[in-house]
């Protein structure tokens, strides 16, 4: 009996980690391009079983940041999970999105000091999306995700690889 009881137990614990999981993005990637202050430039890229890589070059986590920074080595490569509420809150604003309906491109160029965001999303289905806005004030959803990105350098538990 203990042996059934044992095996039923190896079962069901296997069955609950080898679950596939069911998201219809495959990965979301966040890019922030410097400004002519000091905008945190960095990228981030999630992946559907929500491990995380965060590229961080410049004022991501310094809360007084100052020009020197640029003479400074990037500050790393740091590798994580993002935890389950944020993610699901992430996939969230994505959906309220309508992300393959966004336009490719938005922002006004004639300023010259703005920083750049890129959201680049791969689809299960094996499509992607690709979206440059330039001030990121694409729109106040879009904004929003933003946000959210770069709150994740913050609020999340990342340790250094390189």
């Amino acid at each position: 009996m203990k042996y059934l009881l044992g095996l039923c137990a190896f079962i069901l614990l296997f069955s609950c980690t080898s679950q596939k999981v069911n998201s219809k993005y495959s990965t979301i990637e966040y890019e922030a391009t410097p400004c002519f202050g000091f905008c945190p430039v960095f990228k981030m890229t999630i992946s559907a079983d929500r491990t995380a890589v965060f590229e961080a070059e410049h004022f991501n986590f310094n809360d007084k940041p100052s020009k020197d920074e640029f003479s400074k080595p990037r500050e790393g490569t740091f590798k994580g999970t993002i935890k389950e509420e944020d993610y699901n809150k992430l996939i969230s604003l994505l959906d309220g999105l309508n992300v393959k309906g966004l336009n490719d491109k938005y922002g006004e160029h004639n300023i010259t000091d703005l920083p750049t965001s890129h959201l680049r999303i791969k689809f299960a289905d094996g499509t992607s999306k690709n979206v440059e806005d330039y001030g990121k004030r694409g729109s106040e959803k879009l904004s929003e995700v933003y946000q959210f990105m770069e709150n994740l350098r913050k609020n999340q538990e990342w340790t250094k690889v390189k």
